[in-house]
């Protein structure tokens, strides 16, 4: 039984293993873009939402292998900013941009600003061996801190305080931050579906 990963990230696709390999039983094999042959390129993110992108890079991958494919899209939405930035996070500081930019054009976007709520969100779109679509959502509140802390993590980690927690999710360790993270909780949601079904073995 195989599931493959559709990401290019480096970063996400380890945190998404080292979850999944936590979840699922030892029978089902993850594979990553790295593992596929032809190589698969980037694949323009073009939706308005969450859940269009995850769908349309587990979509596109299963169309180019057949295999059952899992991808996610990650947003951080600000309340002060109206929900910004959202569902471009990733590139929220522009073409090139880098987790460092996006974090300082946060900061200065909420430089003087005392209501720092902000939502992490991610959707996991599966692929079934089907064809069939499946998406599981998970989100956890937090602050915005006032200034970088932490070594641990990446994107807008160490600038992310989750609720009932002194300490960004950089300052976490993975075990701690996977097991309340907005990405740990949308795959929870993803493997107990597994679990439930069989459209997924090839």
């Amino acid at each position: 039984m195989t599931i493959l990963l559709a990401t290019h990230n480096p970063h996400k696709r380890e945190e998404l293993r080292k979850i999944l390999r936590g979840e699922l039983s030892n029978g089902i094999e993850i594979l990553t873009l790295e593992d596929i042959q032809p190589p698969v390129g980037d694949i323009d993110e073009t939706g308005t939402t969450l859940e269009e992108n995850a769908l349309i890079k587990a979509r596109t991958i299963f169309e180019k292998t057949g295999i059952p494919s899992v991808a996610d899209d990650t947003g951080l939405e600000v309340d002060a900013l109206g929900g910004e930035p959202g569902v471009y996070s990733a590139r929220y500081s522009g073409e090139g941009a880098t987790y460092a930019s996006n974090v300082l054009k946060l900061l200065d976007a909420m430089k003087g600003v005392e209501d720092r709520r902000a939502t992490f969100s991610t959707v996991i779109a599966f692929v079934d061996v089907n064809g069939g679509e499946h998406l599981f959502r998970g989100e956890i509140h937090g602050i915005i801190a006032r200034e970088p802390r932490g070594a641990n993590g990446f994107g807008y980690d160490p600038i992310f305080i989750p609720e009932d927690s002194g300490r960004t999710f950089a300052e976490l360790s993975d075990s701690e931050k996977n097991a309340i993270s907005h990405r740990g909780r949308a795959l929870r949601a993803f493997t107990r579906y597994l679990g439930s079904t069989t459209n997924f073995a090839t």
